[in-house]
């Protein structure tokens, strides 16, 4: 794994090899960090997505070592991802590598909005994390004319037997996904771009990361 550069305390993008193209992390650096978040962009977004950065922030906040990933695919140029095996190979070659390259030991949080949200349910055992944060999970696909509903993406984040915290706006078309014993849904208003509420959005992860087992804010940030 190679820096591209980066000053102390500024975002560090930071190239990561893996067998599906390189991947870039872009780092946020924390001096005594309390654990690690891991953050997947949309489909077709980038990792300048404002419910991501104040997600970002948040974490940030709260003392974790924040990371926000593009996928080989997005580095390369092309807006359409490939498929969901590709996706979930990619995203866990760059967790392990940034788990090498990083303090050792942290907790470990992964998440992601939208495709991303999907990716790090689908990936949560491989990884070894300690929690999710789904913001605008893409429970229900659109429906395509002439064609019978999609199956509901809900198995995907059943799956996930560690705490998961889903940020969802009240309108958006893709459906909302129900609470569970693990599983808490902040609902805010806004569409599938949760851009309205991102003062609400950092409130609800710095809570939520808080009340995670393992991740103890450090007495100076309180």
């Amino acid at each position: 794994m190679a820096s591209d550069g980066g000053a102390r305390h500024a975002v560090q993008p930071v190239t990561v090899t893996t067998t599906h193209g390189d991947a870039r992390a872009h780092v946020w650096p924390a001096d005594a960090p309390v654990g690690a978040l891991v953050l997947g962009h949309g489909a077709g977004g980038g990792v300048t997505a404002p419910d991501l950065t104040a997600a970002a922030r948040a974490a940030a906040d709260t003392g974790l070592r924040v990371v926000l990933v593009e996928q080989p695919y997005r580095v390369a140029g092309r807006r359409a991802p490939p498929r969901a095996p590709v996706l979930d190979a990619a995203w866990t070659e760059v967790v392990a590598a940034l788990r090498a390259d990083g303090p050792a030991g942290l907790p470990l949080v992964v998440g992601g909005r939208s495709s991303g949200a999907r990716v790090a349910c689908r990936t949560a055992a491989g990884t070894g994390a300690a929690g999710v944060l789904c913001l605008a999970f893409p429970l229900q696909p659109a429906a395509r004319a002439g064609r019978d509903p999609a199956p509901s993406r809900l198995p995907e984040l059943d799956a996930v037997d560690v705490p998961v915290l889903v940020v969802q706006g009240d309108r958006d078309p893709f459906g909302m996904p129900p609470a569970a014993a693990r599983r808490e849904v902040v609902v805010l208003p806004g569409d599938h771009a949760l851009r309205r509420e991102t003062a609400a959005l950092g409130a609800a992860v710095r809570g939520w990361l808080r009340s995670l087992p393992g991740l103890v804010e450090p007495v100076a940030r309180r």
